[in-house]
Order: structure tokens, then sequence, then C-alpha cells
């Protein structure tokens, strides 16, 4: 009996030490995993970024096609005044008799159209959100409307490496790196709206997010400022300069990799 007794305590601490072992060895795996996450991640988004310069070249060729498209047609609406012009030009040396009224059918026709015009600008402006008033002229609107635009333009802009990253990062996450039970992640690009992008969990409101990332005081020329709760323990709150885009993709991947090895450690308590 004292024979058998200590065979099963034998057996027991053999068997202890073959599950610690195995647990050493699934922790190993683990920091390996988290290691080959991280570098995979950070390749990943550095060739993301690398495509993202070249559209960002695109765009700057596109936009400088459109000023001159946007001249053109100056030259053409300035064709058009000349034109009426010369028609009027016309009609008094035909008629002299009758030029009064035709000047005023003429000015009723181009009153009328520039009504039009006007009226569908101003609509097309507060849809976007601008504050506009009766006492604005065309001109005042058009500048409005081009001054909006290019703050949105630059917004975008600032914010598409972010962005890029972001989605480069989750989309290499949902499809290798999750665990089984975990929520997809997800990207919500609110950058035309609200200036804001955000990751979040697939199951939860937009309003809990785990990373926000946004340009301070919303305004084009300044920081972006990025604020992390993927450690719930620990939120945290960093500026980063438009250029900076590897530092803040570097510790993008650091945050998420870190909130997925405490997933892992979960599963393997």
């Amino acid at each position: 009996m004292k024979r058998e007794k200590e065979d099963i305590i034998k057996k027991s601490r053999l068997l202890k030490q073959e599950e610690l072992k195995l647990k050493q060895e699934e922790v190993r795996e683990e920091i390996k995993l988290n290691k080959e996450r991280k570098i995979e991640l950070r390749k990943f988004i550095r060739e993301e970024q690398a495509q993202v310069r070249k559209e960002q070249a695109e765009k700057q060729r596109l936009f400088y096609e459109k000023i001159k498209l946007e001249k053109k047609i100056d030259q053409f609406r300035k064709r058009e005044a000349l034109e009426i012009k010369n028609l009027e030009k016309f009609v008094l040396k035909q008629e002299r008799e009758n030029y009064e009224e035709v000047q005023e059918r003429i000015e009723k026709i181009k009153l009328k159209y520039q009504a039009i015009r006007d009226q569908k600008i101003r609509e097309r402006i507060e849809q976007l959100g601008i504050e506009v008033s009766d006492k604005d002229s065309r001109s005042d609107l058009l500048e409005k409307e081009r001054q909006f635009n290019i703050a949105r333009e630059k917004i975008e802009n600032n914010l598409e490496s972010f962005y890029r990253s972001m989605a480069s990062c989750i989309f290499q996450l949902n499809r290798r790196w999750l665990p089984k039970k975990m929520s997809l992640l997800r990207v919500i690009d609110r950058r035309y709206e609200t200036s804001e992008i955000f990751i979040k969990l697939d199951e939860e409101n937009d309003e809990n997010w785990i990373m926000l990332v946004y340009l301070k005081d919303n305004d084009p020329s300044s920081n972006i400022v990025v604020e992390d709760k993927t450690n719930p323990v620990k939120n945290l709150s960093n500026e980063y300069k438009p250029n900076e885009i590897f530092k803040f993709s570097d510790a993008l991947v650091d945050s998420l990799t870190s909130m997925i090895d405490r997933e892992y450690k979960k599963k393997l308590n």
C-alpha cells in the first residue's frame, strides 16, 4: 500500500510537471506569435502607406486638373457675357427705337437664369451645413463653398494615412490573429461628417469605441489626437503631427496586439 501510494504521488507530480511544461510551451508560443503579429502588421501597414502616397499624388494631380477646368468654365462664362453684350450692340444698331424693350427682355432672361443658378447654389451649400444669409451674394455663396471644400479636403488628406493604417491593421487582425471567441473589430470612417475615425468591437455601439482619432480643435493645420481605450485599466491620449504616421502605426500595432494578447491569456487561464 505504501508503494502504491508513493507511485500515485510520483505520477501526480509527473503529471503536474508535464502540465506546467505544456503551459510554459503555450506561453512561449504566444510570445512568439505576438512578435510575429507585430512584424507582419507593421510590414503590411508600411506597404499600404506606400500605396497611400501614390494615391495622394494622383489626388493632387486631379486637384490641379480641376482648377484648370474651373478656369475654362470661367472663360465660357466670360464668352457668354460677351456674346450677350454683342447681341445688345447688334440690336441697338438694327432697331434703335425698340432697343429698350429688347434690353428689358434680355435682362429678364438673364435675371431668371441667374436666380435659378443662385437658388441651386444656396440649396447645395445649406445641405453641407454651411450657414448662409439672405444678404449673401452669389460670389459670397461660392466663396463659402470653396472655403468649406478646401477645409474638408485638408481634413480628409491629413487623416487619410491614419485611416489607411487603421484599416490595414484591423483587416489583418480580423483575418488571422483574433481569438475565436473575440468579436470582430471595425474601423468607422467619419472624416467627412465629424472629422473622426474610430475602432470599435463589432457588437458595440459607436459611442463605445476603443480607439478614436481626430484633428485637434477640428483645425486642418493642427495635430492629430489619438485616444486609446484598448486597455480598460489604462486609457491613453497622444498627439501626432500629420507626418508622424509610422510612429502612430507602431503605437497602434502595440495597443491592438497587447489587447489581443490579454484575450489569449484569459483563454489560457
